[in-house]
């Protein structure tokens, strides 16, 4: 009896595992600022074509992950110092809307309870720097995403991957100092206490204290 032969996995998919996975590698600190990616190298370790990698990497080029270097070669993109407080100065801004947004909603002591019970996701395990990096960025996007502002959630998450390069670029202790729960108590303070400027200046010592913090030279 004749076997049919297995369908052929769709190249979409391929393109789109090894996406995921170069990501991943990228925002977990496998490979870390500066690191150069080479096509031989990770079609043999996924196990794809370089077509299928090559079209990866320019999609992570558009997400401001990857750069060019001499000779074209790709690498892991590292944020300059000036970058870094560009990147904080926009997240401030972003965030400050949000928060300004926020208060001025019928839901704002709904919102606050849900970000004073985020904040416990920060004291869960304080020493695993992946886990902590998750919780902060989760309680920033909450907070975006309370406002009710698709828009502006859109526009954080575009950042995310830069976010979170420069975060883990730096090593454990620094992380972790800046993702205490501790730290992000004045937001939901602010929050509660329903005052705009207030607020507002709450974020934006809370981002340029960050943006010091990691545009410190390695």
């Amino acid at each position: 009896m004749a076997v049919e032969p297995l369908p052929s996995l769709d190249r979409s998919t391929l393109r789109e595992r090894a996406l995921v996975a170069v990501r991943s590698a990228i925002l977990t600190g496998r490979y870390g600022p500066g690191d150069h990616l080479g096509e031989v190298e990770l079609a043999g370790s996924l196990g794809v074509s370089r077509g299928t990698v090559r079209e990866a990497l320019r999609h992570l080029q558009q997400e401001g992950l990857v750069v060019a270097g001499a000779r074209g070669m790709l690498r892991v993109r590292a944020l300059s110092p000036q970058e870094v407080r560009e990147l904080f100065a926009v997240r401030a801004a972003l965030e400050g809307l949000a928060i300004s947004e926020l208060i001025a909603s019928p839901r704002r002591q709904e919102a606050a309870a849900r970000l004073r019970a985020e904040l416990e996701r920060l004291e869960e395990d304080p020493d695993d720097v992946l886990a902590s990096l998750e919780a902060d960025l989760g309680f920033h996007l909450l907070l975006c995403q309370l406002a009710g502002n698709s828009m502006l959630v859109d526009a954080w998450r575009h950042l995310e991957g830069r976010m979170r390069v420069t975060i883990m670029s730096f090593g454990e202790t620094t992380a972790k100092g800046l993702m205490s729960a501790q730290r992000h108590l004045p937001i939901v303070e602010a929050v509660e206490r329903g005052e705009v400027p207030a607020a507002r200046a709450v974020i934006e010592a809370h981002m340029a204290g960050a943006a010091e913090a990691y545009a410190r030279p390695r």
